[in-house]
């Protein structure tokens, strides 16, 4: 069965009740900045809601994050959105991860080639 991405959905605010919808299970996110569609977060993990919702925002940051001194994603939930990638398993999802992020590295070279203009983020 071949695999994709979910549709792009509103990161949730969990101080008003709002909830993942992802994967309890393994598979890769991807997590954006719904104005400029800059990429803030994307990994591969056993359980993707469960990354998901650990991912900080608001000014919160956790222990894992404080000891290597890392900051919060952005400043407001709400301009986040993310989309999930579920697979069979973990070592699938490192394999998915690192092909996607291979794609990317290539479509940005092909663009630079081309001589279209990047902006950096």
């Amino acid at each position: 069965m071949v695999q994709s991405w979910s549709a792009w959905k509103r990161f949730p605010d969990a101080q008003s009740g709002g909830v993942v919808e992802a994967p309890i299970g393994p598979g890769v996110y991807e997590v954006r900045h719904t104005m400029t569609g800059r990429v803030v977060a994307f990994g591969s993990t056993s359980n993707v809601a469960n990354a998901i919702s650990e991912l900080k925002v608001n000014g919160g940051v956790s222990a894992f994050a404080r000891l290597f001194g890392k900051q919060p994603l952005v400043s407001r939930v709400n301009d986040l959105e993310y989309r999930t990638y579920a697979t069979a398993s973990r070592a699938e999802a490192k394999t998915a991860a690192r092909s996607l992020t291979s794609l990317r590295q290539s479509a940005w070279r092909r663009r630079l080639d081309h001589g279209i203009a990047v902006r950096a983020s």
